[in-house]
């Protein structure tokens, strides 16, 4: 990760202050990405970020596209994750937004409470496909006002290096809810994929932790694997309707507490100088056994398919009960678009997997309810030779049936909110405090920001 770009996790919240600083020419001046996007000659234009292998993906589904639909013609618009949203915000200013792209969340909200982005609402009946989606994909900024669904379901996995588990002799982490690893049960897996250069485990005499070989896992103290274990031991970020602080929960703490032991205790996860800054994807960090498992995105399926790693699938360990965490980046058609029913319909195309081969490839998850419970459309995106065995027991039940709903993708302020609870969980993942003290300094600073929840509006 670089120290000044932007994950892909931090890009899904990004918008507010970002796009009020690239308002400017100085802006468009800054960005990426080619310098005639936003104005083309196509009939569409399309906007998103991604990895090289994303790219690739994406590029040939807008050929598909155009090649399916005679006459259509869509014009790719590839910028870069650290510029995007301000790439987004020159862009508008200059009146020549996308047609559609990807949308950080805040960023959309922004967007849509200013009139910026089609509202979605008065096309659901013609447009019947809009309403067969999962419920939490739904963006929402007032009575009838739908701006968007996200652009692929989102959920967390359990990853992990068949050939470092086999070394190990740690049998295959499990892949239903019911046989979910405790947490004792992850620390002690982790314990036997961490080794030092001789070959010590963090358990043993003589272990040395300045001269790791390989970690057992990567503390997951930001994005979805924090908030799906949060949420597996009964805690939160927020209450219910997002207007008190609720991370000083003792359940919270108790969490944060057991990740902070991770790497200072157990010492089977990297402290962030050992993960460094500009650290590897988590492909590559499976790959070259840096690590032996890891809590991350199912996007990163792309990534370690293309890239031929070893690799099995599990569900999160649990505290409580067995949950992961679904959510997503918006795909948002903007309101200044000249052509918003074709725009409606590669929408609805290209988060499809009856047309568009991202599914396939392991990019993203559907969005339809049918490719959750109905095996034969199951079949059309989980493929057998290339998925990776039990992917539909980890993934696709646990996503339908043990999904919790990211909790800032309601949050109204949510960019200004993690300005100010990040560096807080960092302090604790770089072990300068207690996780209690951190919290209730925190506490007073968070409650000033917590501006209650978007809408939500039932179908």
């Amino acid at each position: 990760m670089s120290s000044s770009g932007l994950t892909r996790r931090q890009l899904l919240r990004t918008g507010g202050a970002t796009a009020a600083a690239g308002l400017g020419m100085a802006g468009l001046a800054a960005c990426g990405g080619s310098d005639d996007a936003g104005a083309t000659d196509g009939k569409l234009s399309f906007m998103y970020w991604g990895s090289a292998f994303e790219k690739k993906a994406i590029d040939e589904m807008l050929k598909k596209y155009a090649k399916e639909h005679k006459g259509a013609k869509v014009d790719p618009m590839f910028v870069p994750v650290a510029n995007y949203p301000t790439k987004v915000s020159s862009l508008v200013a200059a009146n020549t937004p996308p047609d559609l792209g990807y949308l950080g969340t805040s960023q959309m909200y922004d967007l849509a409470q200013k009139d910026l982005i089609l509202n979605l609402f008065p096309y659901l009946d013609k447009y019947p496909a809009l309403k067969d989606r999962l419920p939490s994909s739904y963006f929402w900024y007032g009575k009838d006002k739908l701006a968007a669904n996200q652009l692929a379901m989102g959920v967390q996995i359990l990853y992990y290096n068949t050939d470092a588990f086999k070394a190990a002799g740690v049998d295959p982490a499990p892949f239903t809810a019911g046989t979910a690893w405790s947490w004792d049960d992850f620390v002690q897996a982790a314990d036997k994929l961490t080794v030092d250069q001789n070959g010590k485990h963090p358990s043993e005499d003589g272990f040395d932790a300045g001269k790791v070989k390989q970690f057992g896992t990567i503390a997951p103290f930001g994005g979805g694997g924090l908030y799906s274990l949060l949420r597996s031991n009964g805690a939160d970020m927020v209450n219910e309707d997002g207007t008190k602080f609720a991370l000083d929960s003792a359940a919270a703490i108790d969490v944060l507490k057991k990740l902070q032991d991770l790497i200072y205790v157990h010492r089977v996860a990297p402290t962030p100088a050992q993960l460094g800054k500009n650290a590897p994807t988590t492909a590559v960090q499976l790959q070259t056994k840096r690590v032996g498992m890891v809590i991350d995105g199912n996007w990163q399926m792309l990534d370690l398919m293309e890239g031929k790693v070893p690799f099995g699938v599990a569900v999160l360990p649990k505290f409580q009960e067995s949950l992961t965490m679904t959510g997503g980046a918006a795909g948002a058609i903007f309101a200044k678009t000249k052509h918003p029913e074709e725009a409606i319909e590669l929408y609805l195309y290209y988060n499809d997997p009856e047309h568009v081969d991202l599914f396939k490839d392991g990019l993203w998850a559907p969005l339809q309810n049918k490719y959750y419970t109905d095996q034969a459309e199951i079949d059309k995106w989980v493929l057998k030779d290339k998925y990776p065995p039990n992917f539909q027991s980890a993934v696709v039940e646990t996503t339908l049936k043990h999904g919790v709903t990211d909790w800032g993708q309601q949050m109204k302020n949510s960019e200004r909110i993690h300005q100010v609870l990040d560096p807080a969980i960092e302090q604790i993942s770089l072990n300068k405090g207690a996780p209690v003290d951190i919290v209730k300094a925190l506490k007073p600073k968070m409650q000033a920001l917590l501006q209650g929840k978007w809408p939500s509006q039932e179908l």
